[in-house]
């Protein structure tokens, strides 16, 4: 079932994530009432009726295009963290972001996306990543290669000795002990800055645009189209323990990504400490 869904439904996805944001993002974007605006856990963690109302489009969307489909998705799990479960289950699953970057999409800066992957039993098989304001579609299919509006790219290596340039977790969205460890890599050879919508820097990454990402959180919705679309383009991951992340099981954390697997290691490797 799987197989064949990824052999002719592909394009089918890319409409429904096109149609959510041209029909539930888009026509909010810089028009946001202060009614459409709410915070969940704080001041910095936000969610605005474009958040829920994508989510809503691509859940009924995608379980139609894939009968017997569960859907985790950002918001759902917010509602109730249950839904959650559903990674470790026997179903495929689509793993949702309707708006990541949903503080830049507040403050009407274009770099947000929608992020959309497909997995079964904890093994990611394609990715969408949609920056509607940006006008790119970036995709990814296990074993295929990963894409920028149909053309191919390749993370490439970072040049010999140049300083490495590695996007972490946002101050605002991290503990004081977060901090610390992030702190390893303030160190000569590396520049690191926090990152702004965790699908667009995975991008990067995946474009040889950054050299690597250090994340310490485990939400699902925010690393796994993008871990799959730096796989495909070439880049490497794993978690302080040294064994790849994985959405379908509790994860040692933090964890790096690079452009290359020695990028991916170094950066492990100082934030082991």
């Amino acid at each position: 079932m799987i197989d064949e869904f990824l052999a002719r439904k592909l394009s089918d996805v890319d409409e429904a994530v096109r149609k959510a944001a041209a029909i539930e993002i888009m026509p909010r974007f810089r028009r946001l009432a202060d009614h459409e605006v709410d915070e969940k856990s704080g001041p910095h963690d936000l969610v605005t009726d474009a958040d829920r109302k994508a989510e809503e489009y691509l859940t009924q969307a995608l379980t139609r295009l894939l009968p017997g489909s569960a859907v985790v998705g950002e918001e759902a799990v917010h509602a109730d963290p249950g839904v959650y479960g559903a990674l470790r289950a026997d179903a495929p699953v689509w793993i949702v972001d309707p708006v990541d970057g949903t503080r830049q999409f507040v403050h009407g800066e274009p770099e947000f996306c929608t992020l959309v992957a497909l997995a079964h039993r904890g093994e990611l098989l394609a990715s969408w990543t949609f920056a509607p304001a940006l006008e790119e579609m970036s995709t990814a299919v296990r074993g295929q290669g990963a894409y920028v509006n149909g053309e191919r790219i390749l993370s490439g290596s970072p040049d010999p000795g140049a300083e490495l340039r590695v996007a972490t977790a946002h101050p605002l969205y991290t503990t004081e002990a977060e901090r610390r460890v992030l702190a390893r890599l303030d160190v000569p050879g590396v520049a690191s800055r926090a990152c702004g919508s965790a699908g667009l820097e995975y991008l990067k990454v995946a474009r040889g645009e950054m050299d690597g990402l250090a994340f310490n959180w485990p939400s699902a919705w925010d690393h796994a189209a993008g871990l799959l679309l730096v796989a495909e383009a070439g880049g490497s991951q794993s978690t302080v323990d040294g064994v790849p992340f994985r959405v379908d099981r509790d994860n040692a954390l933090p964890f790096a990504v690079g452009r290359d697997e020695a990028t991916a290691v170094r950066i492990r490797e100082l934030l082991r400490g």
